[in-house]
């Protein structure tokens, strides 16, 4: 809580932030199946809801970088590959959230593999849900098989990636999915402001 007060002094109260991070916790706790670690997934997740909500808040004509949403039912699989694929090649052009209607327990066995695969690492990822700071921050939302549990709001762009579902596929199968992101990654970098120079997208196999 103290970091988080600190790092948000001047932006947000500290009731404002020891109630995101209670909320925050709390909707962590409802899917985790070990709690050692809700404690800093928590705050990272606060975090993220609250920088998410400054940029809301900002003014008009304030510089922000395009933020880019990518929305699956359990984010255990196609968002997570998105997200770290969309991080590595745009760098800090774009900023990129990813979560889930229903959030899984924990990341699915290869995703973390695959990704290593194409130099785009996950760093700590996690499953998380939904956060409504986090959908109204974004200025794109790309829903990746959540049905109608995705999040619809107006002034957002939409973009359905009908991507499978790597949950329980052998990794030969997970990596044709990440190479399908991928180049659906590139078409997405080309719209997008602020991303004239993005890393091409890896040789994997």
């Amino acid at each position: 809580m103290a970091r988080l007060a600190a790092r948000f002094a001047g932006r947000f109260s500290a009731e404002t932030v020891q109630a995101v991070l209670a909320d925050s916790y709390g909707r962590l706790a409802e899917t985790a199946t070990v709690t050692a670690y809700l404690p800093v997934l928590a705050e990272r997740f606060t975090a993220e809801r609250l920088e998410a909500l400054a940029h809301v808040r900002a003014p008009r004509g304030a510089r922000k970088l395009p933020r880019v949403l990518f929305v699956c039912s359990r984010n255990a699989g196609r968002s997570q590959l998105a997200a770290a694929l969309l991080r590595h090649r745009a760098g800090d052009r774009v900023t990129v959230s990813c979560a889930g209607t229903r959030p899984a327990a924990r990341i699915e066995p290869y995703v973390a593999q695959v990704l290593i695969e194409a130099g785009a690492a996950p760093t700590a990822a996690y499953p998380k849900p939904l956060a409504d700071e986090v959908v109204a921050a974004a200025d794109v939302v790309i829903t990746m098989g959540c049905g109608d549990a995705c999040p619809v709001l107006l002034g957002k762009t939409y973009l359905d990636w009908p991507v499978p579902d790597p949950a329980d596929a052998p990794i030969a199968v997970v990596r044709r999915i990440r190479d399908d992101i991928n180049t659906r990654i590139t078409a997405l970098l080309d719209r997008l402001p602020s991303t004239s120079t993005p890393v091409p997208p890896a040789s994997a196999s």
